[in-house]
């Protein structure tokens, strides 16, 4: 059986993650790995669906890849998560912040490709935010967060290693993701 991987996908708030991640899903067959989390839900958000919603103690027993803290909440993700889709022969897709991926990038090795997104201009991550729903305070607190800071920019110990997507225009992110697969799929002997 072929090598599976995962698709990281990383930055800021705003800045496209889920819909990056539902359109290699959609077009890729990818398998979502569903994350586990303290925080509440938003608004139209299903268990099991969106998240798999946790309290502390259930948080505590889920083998766990890796896990932060972000703005109060505990955020992971589970081995079980992975092997699920790789079980099914499908590449995974998970959505992480940037110390999630450095996990992955140490743990999993060359199966985890991370992408790293970003945007021209800094006022469209609030603008997307407020877009999908989230509350003013949500975004205030946010925006001021230490982890959000630390997501706006890539780790050092990535670079050269993640795939930078500016998010700015749809169609370009396609054909750069398009051609992100492309290139993982056809293997390191097709260069």
């Amino acid at each position: 059986m072929d090598k599976k991987h995962v698709f990281i996908i990383c930055g800021a708030a705003g800045s496209g993650k889920t819909t990056v991640a539902n359109y290699l899903r959609e077009h890729y067959n990818m398998h979502r790995v569903i994350t586990h989390t303290t925080r509440a839900p938003r608004p139209g958000e299903q268990d099991g669906v969106d998240y798999h919603f946790e309290d502390d103690a259930s948080m505590a027993r889920r083998h766990l890849l890796e896990k932060v803290t972000y703005d109060g909440a505990q955020y992971g993700s589970s081995y079980e998560g992975l092997e699920e889709g790789w079980q099914n022969g499908q590449d995974c897709v998970i959505v992480l912040d940037t110390a999630g991926a450095l996990t992955y990038h140490r743990e999993l090795g060359s199966q985890a490709v991370i992408v790293f997104l970003t945007v021209s201009k800094m006022t469209v991550l609030a603008k997307r935010m407020t877009q999908r729903g989230d509350q003013r305070s949500a975004i205030e607190s946010r925006l001021s967060s230490k982890e959000y800071r630390r997501d706006l920019n890539l780790p050092t110990e990535l670079a050269g290693i993640a795939h930078v997507i500016t998010n700015d225009q749809w169609n370009a992110t396609c054909q750069k993701i398009d051609q992100l697969v492309g290139k993982i799929m056809a293997g390191p002997d097709s260069n």
